[in-house]
């Protein structure tokens, strides 16, 4: 862990690595390029394909606080950048009526003070800490709506927010931002002008297969292929409601470790595939022959390999 930015695009591939992270150099360049220009980093992709892990191996890597500002729909400015303690505005106000000591102007000016102040997501990103700026995750921008997105241009471009009644508060030190869309809508192009872009994709096999080594270390070289080839012929399958993603290949292989299995077969599959699976029409097409075949394929093209 270190609070040095790397200087090369080597050096970031090391980082992600160091954290178990399997990125291909693509990601590491455009994931250099936005540390070193400064920029936000755009990541779409499917859900569960990494992109929220860059996140926090970064702030892990560089010894920064990670700031995560979920979004969903109906997000506003309250939830994710401030808003006003009344509750407590509310007494401060009532004890200096009940001393006879109000003086409006020097009220005015108190109860709208840093310290009636509650700090959201955004607003923290923009102070500064021990160690550097913060990484700041915006998950799933494209669950909220427009309005919000119109928000953020403000905060992506100048680092800063304006609250009426207390002024613009600026970053000293603009945060790293990540900004993760899952593309269940088209995010604006006025936004994704101001970031850097990259399609996270579903692995191949060899990356996916070096995931599962280093996430999960004991897994038997037998059922770590089977488990890769399956789910690689799963992707492939353009009527299955949801792929899974690496995520789902993580959590089935850690369930099949739990459950002490050391090699795939038909009976196994059709057991475990909730775990895969996350939809009852996708489990209902895949389970039975479907899975019997997909598993005697894979393990014909294993032998003759």
């Amino acid at each position: 862990m270190t609070n040095v930015q790397p200087q090369s695009i080597d050096a970031v591939q090391d980082l992600l690595q160091n954290a178990n992270y399997v990125a291909d150099r693509s990601l590491a360049t455009v994931l250099f390029l936005s540390l070193k220009m400064g920029r936000p980093l755009f990541l779409e992709g499917e859900a569960g394909v990494g992109k929220t892990e860059i996140a926090k191996v970064l702030a892990e890597q560089l010894g920064r606080p990670l700031i995560r500002l979920q979004c969903y729909e109906g997000l506003d400015v309250s939830s994710a950048v401030y808003e006003w303690d009344y509750a407590r505005q509310m007494i401060e106000i009532r004890l200096a009526e009940a001393t006879e000591t109000a003086d409006r102007d020097r009220l005015s000016s108190d109860i709208f003070s840093e310290k009636f102040l509650i700090k959201r997501p955004l607003l923290k990103a923009l102070e500064s800490t021990v160690g550097g700026a913060p990484v700041l995750l915006i998950d799933e921008l494209d669950r909220t709506d427009e309005p919000f997105e119109a928000f953020l241009l403000e905060v992506l471009s100048d680092f800063q927010v304006t609250i009426p009644e207390f002024g613009t508060i600026k970053a000293k030190e603009p945060p790293i931002v990540v900004i993760t869309s899952n593309r269940t809508r088209e995010i604006h192009d006025a936004l994704k002008r101001r970031c850097l872009y990259h399609w996270v994709d579903y692995p191949n096999a060899a990356r996916e297969k070096e995931i599962i080594t280093r996430k999960i270390p004991g897994v038997e070289e037998r059922l770590s292929e089977q488990i890769v080839l399956f789910i690689q012929e799963l992707r492939k399958d353009p009527n299955l409601f949801k792929l899974p993603g690496v995520a789902e290949t993580l959590d089935w292989t850690n369930a099949l470790k739990e459950l002490d299995i050391i090699s795939l077969d038909p009976d196994v599959i059709n057991d475990t595939l909730g775990v895969l699976l996350k939809y009852q029409d996708d489990i209902v097409k895949i389970q039975g022959s479907e899975a019997a075949d997909i598993i005697q394929k894979i393990n014909t093209e294993m032998e003759a390999t």
